[in-house]
């Protein structure tokens, strides 16, 4: 099972959280790291498992974060600075506690989502006798064929989900920004027509005062 170790992502907590338990499970979190901040899961790992860490930057700056992974002798197998998204698979060489950490230090005022996978082992097989010598019948090499479909499937939704929530964040920071430009120049455009109000008035009074003496 999946732990979250230390950090300094402190009170923003978890936004989604999803385990899947089996012989080979997968952990999906989606979290709020904070600037300044950086976060660290822990993972029990027997030796010989095959492993895969995909995660991707959703909202927040530049869309990028460091990651780093670590095998319980403290070495590094995985470092990568400022990625928005990036997979990495390993096999672990030893028994242990993994350690991966995302770090947002590099950031002193924008607060990032991230998303990650961390998927230990291979599914096991669809069928107990799957890897029997004799040949699947016709109606069991259908059901591998669609579940592995739809796994696919699955993979393509939450990607596209993904990109649909990264989407909707640059179209909600593109909208401020908008708004905000707009406010200044209708701003701009009352000072500058005000301006040009008390700019008239005082050609008219120069000239008023100017002929007055002239009369008298």
């Amino acid at each position: 099972m999946l732990l979250q170790g230390s950090g300094t992502a402190g009170a923003w907590g978890w936004l989604t959280l999803l385990l899947v338990g089996c012989a080979a499970w997968a952990s999906e979190i989606t979290f709020e790291l904070p600037d300044n901040a950086k976060q660290c899961f822990y993972e029990e790992i027997v030796q010989g498992t095959k492993c895969t860490l995909e995660f991707q930057v959703i909202t927040g700056g530049h869309y990028d974060v460091d990651c780093r992974l670590e095998g319980p002798d403290g070495a590094v197998l995985y470092k990568e600075m400022k990625k928005q998204y990036d997979s990495f698979t390993f096999t672990a060489s030893r028994n242990g506690t993994y350690k991966f950490c995302f770090s947002n230090e590099f950031s002193t005022f924008t607060h990032k989502t991230v998303y990650f996978d961390f998927q230990v082992g291979e599914d096991p097989p669809l069928f107990p006798s799957e890897n029997r010598a004799t040949a699947l019948t016709q109606m069991e090499s259908a059901c591998v064929s669609i579940h592995e479909a739809l796994k696919s499937v699955i993979d393509y939704q939450t990607h596209f989900r993904l990109r649909e929530a990264q989407g909707r964040s640059r179209a909600e920071d593109l909208n401020t920004r908008v708004a905000y430009w707009s406010i200044g120049e209708a701003i701009i455009l009352l000072v500058v027509s005000i301006g040009q109000v008390f700019l008239l008035k005082s050609f008219f009074s120069n000239k008023r005062t100017t002929i007055t003496r002239v009369g008298s």
